[in-house]
């Protein structure tokens, strides 16, 4: 049995955060039903990548049930409020202040269903001068500042996956966990709110404290660190890059003598204390590169991990694909089943279940006869 079996979800969802978070769910045992308009989430249309289907619905929807409905109507209206006064939790990220306009506020559904969990997902928060701002991923990017430190020396960079989006569903996945251990103790429901800026702003904590109290001007460095050297990308003999990370002064030596096999390296006075490295830094890449290119990247690798060195390969998707710690489930998309990645989290001893990615409407006339009229 799953931990949150016999819990029910409804959602009122679109695009990543909120589908990310109720997928979540699904995947510990919740029923989720995602309440979607006539022609379906807009996030079924990106691409027709996987079986004429999204890659983005593919990946956040499966194992849930699609019910059609549209919120504006009176009969669809009554349907949604009597299923949510029989759900455990309710997620939604539309526009700030549609949900209450239609007679979904969150306030008024705790009223209805004390024991509720409500999740209000969005851009930038329920207030403020930015509450109706649209808020697409790149776009926090770019407000939080997480742009302005990633991408290299001249040119600022966007994090190439729905970053924004990912860490706002972690989020509001995380704070739904602790609301229902709280209803465990208490017996009723929580009002929760997400949003993607903050969710972001919180990551930047770093840049943002070495900024205001370190007097710093965090710079972007590619692949490289801005307070560590050598940390970065440099290639091998046969064009691929190795990524290196020295965190300590053994490490240091250990490089300088086994791996690149240039004693007097490890006590040179250009680089021979941490602060040292990151000043001459382009010095310490370019002697780092010329010995790098001696090699394949295999041997390179076997030597800095049996001297037990932080080394990485930037691969390609290609690459992750037969990745040998790459872990895959199973999912079908109507008769045709297919594989993805899989979730982060292992629960030891617990069987993967294939899940089904639903088409629009499909469970609609199942859950109208469950819940019309109750």
């Amino acid at each position: 049995m799953k931990p949150l079996e016999g819990i029910l979800v409804v959602t009122l969802e679109q695009a990543v955060a909120a589908p990310l978070c109720s997928l979540r769910l699904a995947e510990a045992g919740a029923r989720v039903i995602k309440i979607e308009r006539q022609e379906g989430d807009f996030a079924r249309y990106y691409d027709k990548d996987v079986i004429g289907n999204s890659a983005y619905f593919v990946w956040l929807n499966r194992g849930k049930e699609s019910l059609v409905a549209d919120i504006k109507k009176e009969s669809d209206l009554s349907l949604i409020k009597n299923i949510i006064s029989r759900a455990d939790v309710f997620i939604q990220n539309l526009a700030p202040g549609v949900s209450e306009r239609v007679g979904l506020g969150s306030e008024f559904l705790r009223d209805l269903n004390s024991r509720l969990i409500t999740c209000d997902i969005s851009g930038y928060g329920q207030n403020g001068e930015y509450r109706d701002m649209k808020a697409y991923d790149l776009l926090v990017q770019a407000e939080s500042g997480l742009c302005s430190v990633t991408g290299t020396p001249e040119q600022e960079g966007r994090v190439g996956v729905s970053v924004c989006d990912i860490s706002c569903g972690m989020n509001a996945h995380s704070s739904i966990l602790q609301a229902l251990y709280n209803r465990e103790k208490t017996g009723t429901g929580s009002a929760i709110e997400v949003s993607l800026f903050d969710g972001m702003a919180d990551w930047m904590n770093v840049p943002y404290l070495q900024t205001r109290y370190g007097g710093r001007s965090v710079k972007r460095v590619g692949l490289s660190h801005p307070t560590i050297a050598p940390y970065g990308a440099y290639e091998s003999k046969c064009g691929k890059k190795i990524l290196i990370s020295i965190q300590n002064e053994r490490e240091w030596e250990q490089l300088c003598i086994t791996v690149l096999k240039i004693s007097d390296l490890a006590k040179d006075i250009r680089f021979n204390e941490p602060i040292k490295r990151v000043k001459n830094r382009k010095k310490l890449d370019k002697i780092i590169s010329d010995e790098f290119r001696k090699y394949k990247k295999n041997e390179l690798v076997l030597r800095l991990r049996k001297e037990k060195i932080a080394c990485g390969v930037l691969n390609s998707i290609e690459d992750l694909s037969n990745h040998p710690q790459l872990r895959k489930v199973k999912s079908k998309i109507g008769d045709s089943e297919i594989e993805l990645i899989a979730s982060p989290s292992i629960v030891l001893g617990e069987k993967e279940l294939i899940t089904k990615v639903p088409n629009i409407g499909e469970n609609s006339r199942k859950i109208r006869e469950e819940f019309d009229g109750k």
